[in-house]
């Protein structure tokens, strides 16, 4: 009988003892929370990326960290109260993409980690002291669309010589310091550039109008989230004016554009799984240096070639990482 007591007794200690480790063991696994920002519509593949990144640095979504993602649909008005909504989610970092994203987020996250993947001018920009030492809350990735930019124009002479060439922009998004040099890089090409600007879906039909009256004969798409969330139509509209266009996202060479110069989008994303988890592990942002793109991709579509009866010089073919047939 006594046998019985001292091991329903030692049952009961092993009991007692046990529960404190289990409380202690899942205090310890500490779920991490990432807010995802993005101007756009969701976009499978650049979030994949991102996801794909954090898997292979070990986070299990569910178990060890939680993404929650909010997405402004190419209007950048909603992003300051998509941001604070994130913010108040109390995220350990954000994740976002280009510059007015950037803007939203830097006003509502006070001392929350920032991280971008698609900025073009960071330090123009004032999100960093310089791309080695941020010295801030605020890091990532930059697209180097400001000296991008003056390649695909070059690109686009070379294809389709004009005399005059547009320049789709939306205000917010557009650098005026990288238009100035856009401007003065096609004077040394002897080419006339109209800036003409759609601030807004709805101007698009109003902006190829006002292209059509300037006389201009081939367009340089900026780079810019509401752009690539009107992708088809933007495709569409240069197609019915039979212009031949250059863009930065390859998703519109795959819409059916003639002709995309620019970093991956998806390998920025994917790479800015390294910048979270060295944040998560204690990292300062000020001391993680601005990482630049490593490759540049060029993109043909010969099927839209062909549509506006263009032939691709050999040399620009042989330049090609993808030519879509």
């Amino acid at each position: 009988m006594r046998f019985a007591r001292l091991a329903a007794l030692a049952a009961l200690a092993r009991t007692l003892l046990a529960a404190p480790l289990g409380v202690q063991a899942q205090q310890a696994g500490k779920v991490y929370r990432i807010g995802f920002l993005r101007r756009t519509a969701p976009e499978l593949a650049e979030f994949e990326a991102f996801r794909q990144g954090l898997r292979e640095l070990g986070y299990v979504e569910g178990q060890n960290v939680v993404i929650e993602q909010r997405y402004a649909h190419g209007d950048h008005r909603r992003l300051p109260g998509l941001a604070r909504e994130l913010v108040q989610f109390r995220v350990d970092v954000l994740v976002v993409d280009g510059t007015l994203t950037v803007r939203a987020a830097r006003e509502m996250a006070g001392a929350t980690p920032i991280i971008f993947t698609v900025v073009g001018d960071p330090v123009g920009e004032r999100f960093v002291a310089s791309l080695a030492r941020p010295g801030g809350t605020i890091t990532g990735l930059t697209q180097l669309s400001g000296e991008l930019i003056l390649k695909r124009l070059q690109l686009l002479v070379e294809v389709a010589p004009a005399a005059r060439v547009g320049v789709l922009y939306n205000p917010p998004n557009t650098p005026a310091r990288s238009l100035e040099r856009l401007t003065e890089a096609a004077r040394s090409l002897a080419v006339d550039l109209k800036p003409v600007k759609a601030p807004s879906p709805a101007a698009l039909g109003a902006a190829f109008e006002t292209m059509s009256r300037e006389a201009v004969q081939s367009v340089l798409v900026w780079s810019d989230a509401m752009f690539v969330s009107q992708r088809a139509r933007i495709v569409e509209l240069m197609a019915q004016h039979r212009l031949p266009a250059v863009y930065e996202d390859r998703q519109f060479a795959e819409a059916g554009g003639l002709m995309t110069y620019g970093s991956s989008e998806a390998a920025n994303f994917r790479r800015a799984a390294t910048y979270v988890d060295k944040i998560l592990k204690g990292a300062k942002p000020a001391d993680l240096p601005v990482e630049q793109p490593t490759k540049v991709e060029l993109i043909i579509n010969m099927r839209t070639a062909k549509a506006l009866g263009l032939t691709i010089p050999p040399s620009v073919l042989a330049r090609a990482d993808e030519v879509i047939q």
